[in-house]
């Protein structure tokens, strides 16, 4: 019977395991595998009740240092068995740890169909805009004109938005932070709650391929002017001064950045609406240069696990317990 623990009961070093943590000095998965720990201590489910699944990259490593059930599988497919693993067991808290390489090149396929699907798993998508494992080579959101080993001249693929990717597929709660944020391990916490599957991508310091790019939205000093993390209901206001806003274009009807001041006030900035699929969108990819942080869309939704133990209740007491023999001869069958 899945159970909680009641609160302060786990601690965060309940969920670490006995392996030293091997990530390049200064790595921002560390900062990550912290606020996850931090994020199931407050959750409540005890480590045996826990599966945490990963694909193929240095994101990947990260089942060995968790002290729960882990599955370090295969490059790109950690969607697809976590999803056999839920399905297998329905009272496990399923986590899927995943990259933008692992999860949207070789693994995009598996990444849309356990979306729409809405699987009861929690996806953390470790972003860092290259290829760390194999030594530096642009991924699929690699920015045009990034200069790699495999993009001598600068990149010329059209960069994967996750956020925009994970709305496009169907997804119910769709967030996202970075690794050093104090609010990471309580965007985690939420990701949980959600019932289906959660996607929350996390921009990622790669120190030794990929080192500072995410570094203006993510300091200290300068990153209040440069990103904004948005909470339902409240209106979408951001900077140092707190003098910078979104609202709705009067042009475009999309959202953009204004400045207070000048005939713009509060009252014509917009109102974060978790359930606005279109606003979403807009946050995912705002223009000049503005991140946005926290739950971006946020629906409630059948989980698939539940309707296919649903489905099956419902054959069951229509057509009782068959033998193999009967499911065999049952349907279109013929002979040969």
């Amino acid at each position: 019977m899945n159970a909680t623990i009641p609160a302060n009961a786990l601690k965060k070093k309940d969920f670490a395991s006995d392996q030293d943590v091997r990530w390049c000095p200064g790595c921002g998965d560390y900062a990550i595998l912290s606020g996850v720990q931090k994020a199931m201590a407050e959750v409540g489910a005890p480590p045996h009740q826990v599966a945490i699944v990963s694909g193929i990259g240095c994101s990947s490593r990260f089942p060995y240092y968790m002290g729960t059930y882990g599955f370090h599988s295969i490059h790109g497919r950690a969607p697809a068995i976590a999803t056999g693993v839920k399905l297998a067991n329905p009272e496990l808290h399923v986590w899927v740890i995943t990259g933008d390489g692992d999860g949207f090149s070789i693994g995009g396929n598996h990444m849309l169909h356990v979306l729409r699907r809405n699987v009861d798993l929690n996806i953390i998508l470790f972003n860092n805009e290259i290829y760390g494992l194999t030594k530096g080579q642009y991924s699929p959101t690699t920015e045009i004109g990034h200069v790699t080993p495999s993009s001598p001249y600068g990149s010329i693929d059209q960069p994967v938005i996750p956020a925009r990717f994970a709305l496009g597929a169907g997804a119910g709660f769709v967030a996202r932070g970075y690794d050093v944020a104090k609010e990471l391990s309580a965007l985690f916490v939420e990701a949980h709650a959600h019932q289906g599957a959660s996607f929350v991508e996390v921009l990622q310091n790669c120190v030794v391929f990929n080192d500072g790019i995410f570094e203006e939205v993510a300091n200290k000093k300068t990153g209040s002017d440069h990103h904004i993390w948005v909470k339902n209901g409240e209106p979408m206001i951001f900077g140092k001064a707190q003098d910078k806003g979104i609202r709705v274009s009067p042009k475009t009807g999309h959202l953009e950045v204004v400045a207070l001041g000048d005939g713009i006030t509060e009252d014509d900035l917009c109102r974060h609406d978790e359930t606005n699929v279109e606003r979403a969108w807009d946050l995912a990819h705002m223009e000049g240069g503005l991140t946005a942080f926290g739950v971006l869309y946020r629906v409630p939704g059948v989980a698939y696990d539940a309707a296919v133990r649903q489905q099956l209740a419902d054959v069951k007491a229509q057509k009782g317990n068959l033998t193999m023999e009967e499911l065999l001869r049952q349907g279109h069958t013929w002979d040969v």
